[in-house]
């Protein structure tokens, strides 16, 4: 410290340039936090699979829409103005690929405009970023929408956006909140004018530094980095850094009290609280850097942190000195009792009952918080729509479209098929339908919008029941047809034997008499087997005989009408007559053995004895279904997709518990299947809630325990005692599951939101367990300065209670202060993290760390140092 003392100015000087430097070449880290996006899940996530399916496929096109809320009915001119509404988004180009007009077809005005007629639709398709998305919207708001028109802009992308803008402006807030705030406290604390510049210079200049550093390691290393990284520096770096000023400033005031000169008392401060902010420093930075660990780099993003308390303690050291050193007494000015420094009179008492009755002060912090314990729940909330609130443009337009359409129709969740070979052929289609009905019964599900049912609903004519009963109606029309035939065969055989009659049989008109009516007894029996066997390829065998007998019999008679007169026209009618009547047994015949062809497709099947559909070659080729291949394919038909409309919000906890049915079904229905080998992914909002959901309970838990662990292993070497860290993280883990079941029961029963929202308790606990056990390291390293005295257990924590109650306080309240300056950013996960620490910290200082710490200390007596013992290693 002497060393720094006298390099003290070229080490500033140098520090300031250095800031100033990284500051001014640094990338902006607001931008990168913008670029990384909202959620970056993983690749393993099924919903980032699917994302990256349609992306490599060339199809990852998003979908916004404006929502315009109807006032009064649908009129003419308002068709107008949707009509130029929509050329005007069409004329824009790219990236808009294509745009549907509501008013264009009375099928759209179905899909499009809302039964009650309140809501209409104008859905918009891109192909492009989220940025150029939202530079789409803007434009659309600018250009596009008359100005005496209410109309929203909605979308993925779009809600994604007004997130980052609501978090980015409420970090500006925050930031001058915290000054602000921390400027006031410290005041208050101090009574200087002075004093509370120190803090605020130290930890400006930490934050500046940090925030480049961090920035080129994005950069350079790609270190991860979310909206929750800055909010999280300005936090914690002003928040822990003020603490870590009092700390020195209060034990400088203490050691100036005693009579030092300024430089022993620097270089005395250093030794005794420069060793417990080193400590401290050092469990947190520990702390934060287990969050490296995580997997999901939105947890991940908060190891930043850990540069920042590195650099923190490197400025605390340094920059913290200097102004003690030159500033000596003044640095407390105009405050008379700068040179006392008074004992905690709080502490002193509430000492009384945990020191000297310390079962009664356990019991006492047992009543207070266990049956908060039992009122928690974990109940969390995916709704990425509560982060901003009801006031932006994306949520009211959502609104409106739940109101007119339902909610599951805002968002639904994607069901993503990919193989290396064609999926649209007749065989396999009919399996996604068997894939649509398994998934339809689930509850939650209100519809499926598929290949086999482009709208919902389900094409009757594509199952093999309905097929069959259109064949019982032909076959039934075929017998009706042979009916008729025959009856003119035989109209043709009476007149044939008339004549036969007037002639004498001359010309072979008897034996074609008596030949057609041979022919037709032969089909009055084909007639009757058909009726009674239904064996269809028997009757087309038959046919075919019959029609070549009526084929001679009409040449014989085409042959005899060469004679002239009257004779020879009827002999050319009756001939005429027969060729028709063959002609009407061809189209039958033909007729007949197309539904003979169509029932040995479908014998020969395995779609349709797995799904019960049967899809007739040649039915893809049909005009119909091209704009449903371009609606569910991609990829040269490689790729199907299926939209799963939900009964429930897409945001809400059961949209996530109705997502993992549809997971288990898929797979289910999939199994020996020609879809069995494919790729199959689940896009979405609520399938991406249902990968948070995974990897943030895996993350937390995993993260959570390396945390712990790491800094049980750093207390137990610094404080030489396997004990004393037991109990220390212990009293953190109940000050924070007490403290989360408040928020809880604040915004889950008290303002109605579906739970805790989802990365919360991972912040809330790093946060709260880093921060908090600096209070126990500032108390419980004092205790350990005073027991190398020599006295009793209970002495060395009385006198350590008193001396530290005042700072510790203080600091809870200037670092509850610090994330009380997030309440007003206006997003709800900041919010209730801010809390979770708040409430956290001011339990922490108020009621545990003053009544059960020492209870469980003075408990163990000199046993608190198994199993290495209390010896004394250092001057007296």
């Amino acid at each position: 410290m002497k060393t720094i003392l006298k390099l003290k100015w070229p080490i500033l000087i140098g520090l300031i340039i250095l800031t100033a430097a990284l500051f001014l070449l640094a990338p902006n880290l607001t931008e990168q936090a913008e670029e990384a996006g909202s959620f970056q899940l993983s690749e393993d996530a099924s919903s980032q699979q699917a994302a990256d399916i349609l992306a490599d496929a060339g199809a990852a096109a998003q979908t916004i829409s404006v929502v315009i809320p109807m006032e009064s009915e649908l009129d003419d001119s308002m068709r107008d103005t949707l009509e130029q509404m929509v050329a005007d988004i069409e004329a824009m180009g790219e990236p808009v690929t294509s745009v549907l007009n509501p008013v264009e077809s009375e099928e759209l005005e179905e899909q499009l405009i809302s039964e009650d007629g309140e809501t209409i639709l104008i859905p918009i398709t891109l192909d492009g970023s989220d940025e150029e998305v939202n530079q789409v919207a803007d434009e659309i708001r600018k250009n596009v929408i008359p100005s005496d028109l209410t109309a929203y802009i909605t979308g993925e992308a779009i809600i994604n956006n007004d997130v980052n803008i609501s978090a980015q402006e409420g970090l500006k807030r925050t930031e001058i909140i915290t000054v602000i705030l921390i400027f006031g406290l410290l005041l208050a604390v101090f009574r200087s004018i002075v004093t509370p510049f120190i803090p605020l210079v130290a930890v400006g200049i930490s934050y500046l530094l940090s925030q480049s550093i961090v920035a080129f390691f994005i950069d350079w290393f790609g270190f991860p980095v979310s909206n929750y990284t800055q909010i999280f520096l300005v936090a914690i770096l002003f928040g822990i850094g003020t603490d870590y000023c009092i700390l020195l400033l209060s034990r400088y005031k203490e050691e100036l009290s005693s009579g030092h000169g300024v430089e022993d008392a620097i270089v005395n401060t250093y030794r005794t609280a420069g060793r417990t902010l080193l400590i401290s420093g050092l469990a947190v930075f520990i702390g934060f850097s287990a969050i490296g660990f995580a997997d999901f780099p939105i947890f991940k993003s908060a190891v930043a942190v850990a540069v920042g308390i590195f650099v923190l303690l490197l400025v605390l050291f340094t920059v913290v000195p200097f102004f003690m050193a030159v500033l000596k007494e003044k640095l407390f000015w105009p405050s008379k009792k700068s040179a006392s420094h008074s004992d905690s009179k709080i502490w002193i008492w509430m000492s009384k009952l945990s020191i000297n009755r310390p079962l009664l002060s356990m019991l006492v912090v047992a009543i207070i918080t266990v049956p908060l314990l039992f009122t928690y729940d974990n109940d969390l909330s995916f709704n990425t729509v509560d982060e901003i609130g009801g006031e932006y443009e994306s949520v009211k337009g959502l609104r409106a479209i739940e109101d007119g359409f339902g909610k599951g129709e805002s968002l639904p969740v994607q069901v993503i098929f990919k193989s290396d070979d064609a999926l649209t052929n007749e065989e396999t289609i009919p399996y996604f339908e068997l894939v649509s009905r398994e998934v339809e019964k689930i509850d939650g599900v209100d519809s499926v919008r598929a290949i086999t049912r482009p709208t919902g609903d389900v094409i009757e004519e594509l199952y093999v029941d309905e097929q069959l009963g259109l064949l019982a109606d032909g076959l039934t029309e075929a017998r009706d047809g042979l009916g008729e035939v025959q009856a003119g065969l035989a109209e043709i055989e009476t007149n044939l034997s008339n004549i036969a009659g007037q002639t004498g049989g001359s010309g072979g008109i008897g034996e074609a008499a008596a030949g057609l009516g041979q022919l037709n007894d032969q089909l009055g029996q084909v007639t009757q087997g058909l009726q009674q066997t239904g064996n269809i390829q028997q009757t087309v065998g038959a046919l075919t005989q019959i029609s070549g007998g009526l084929t001679e019999i009409e040449q014989g008679l085409q042959g005899a009408a060469g004679q002239t007169g009257e004779l020879g026209a009827g002999l050319g009618q009756l001939a005429e007559g027969v060729a028709s009547a063959n002609e009407g047994l061809a189209e039958i015949e033909g007729g007949l053995t197309e539904a003979s062809e169509m029932m040995q497709s479908m014998s020969d099947s395995d779609s349709v004895r797995a799904t019960g559909l049967f899809i007739p070659e040649g039915t893809l080729d049909e005009e119909e279904f091209e704009q449903v291949f371009d609606r569910y394919t991609f990829a040269d038909e490689t790729g199907v997709m299926m939209e799963v409309i939900l009964a429930e919000d897409p945001y809400s906890p059961e949209a996530i518990d109705t997502v993992a049915e549809i997971k288990e079904t898929v797979e289910r229905s999939t199994v020996a299947t020609p879809l069995e080998d494919a790729d199959i992914a689940f896009g979405g909002i609520a399938s991406i809630n249902s990968d948070l959901q995974d990897i943030s309970s895996n993350d937390f838990t995993n993260t959570v325990a390396i945390m712990l662990v790491s800094l049980f292993i750093v207390l137990a070497v610094l404080f030489r005692s396997l004990i004393m860290p037991l109990y220390m993280i212990g009293s953190l883990l109940l000050t924070y599951y007490t403290s989360i079941a408040i928020a809880e029961l604040i915004f889950v029963n008290g303002l109605g939101f579906d739970g805790i929202s989802w990365a919360v308790p991972f912040f809330g606990f790093v946060m709260l367990v880093a921060l908090g056990v600096d209070y126990s390291i500032f108390l419980l390293d004092r205790f350990r300065e005073e027991s190398f005295n020599g006295i009793s257990v209970r002495k060395a924590m009385y006198t350590s209670m008193a001396k530290m109650g005042t700072v510790i306080i203080t600091a809870a309240i200037i670092l509850a202060g610090t994330f009380g300056a997030m309440m007003p950013s206006g997003v709800l996960s900041l919010v209730q993290i801010a809390t979770i620490v708040v409430t956290g910290l001011l339990l922490y200082g108020l009621l545990v760390l003053p009544l059960l710490i020492p209870a469980i200390s003075v408990s163990f007596d000199r046993g608190v140092w198994w199993p290495f013992g209390n010896r004394n290693r250092e001057n007296k």
